[in-house]
């Protein structure tokens, strides 16, 4: 089965079109390589992929027949992706919180009441 449609069948991408420009970006390697989307998947591949600033890390099991149900996703891949990558997106998350991109303009009036209320809190 080819990568693009593996990665559709066992859910990592909404569409066969998302996961074939993951490929094309070098967003996906298989066993240490990067990859085409026509690239066949077999049994004890190796797949990294960077998806939403997280690298997963998943060993194929079996091919999937087809697009399955996410309950049934387990018996195709198993993933070994570190925990840490995902505390890393939380600890990203926070941070955008409090950051404002250049150029976005002046501070709401929600915006000021809040610094208004951070300056008198410290004072």
């Amino acid at each position: 089965m080819r990568i693009d449609k593996y990665l559709w069948c066992v859910r990592y991408y909404k569409t066969r079109t998302l996961a074939t420009t993951a490929c094309k970006k070098g967003h996906i390697k298989v066993n240490g390589d990067t990859v085409k989307p026509s690239r066949e998947v077999y049994p004890t591949d190796k797949i990294e992929l960077r998806k939403n600033q997280i690298n997963y890390q998943l060993t194929v099991n079996d091919i999937p027949p087809n697009r399955i149900s996410a309950k049934l996703v387990d018996i195709y891949r198993t993933d070994t992706t570190p925990k840490t990558e995902f505390e890393a997106q939380e600890l990203l998350k926070y941070s955008k919180d409090y950051y404002r991109k250049k150029g976005t303009g002046r501070p709401t009036k929600k915006d000021r009441r809040d610094i208004d209320d951070f300056n008198t809190e410290n004072d």
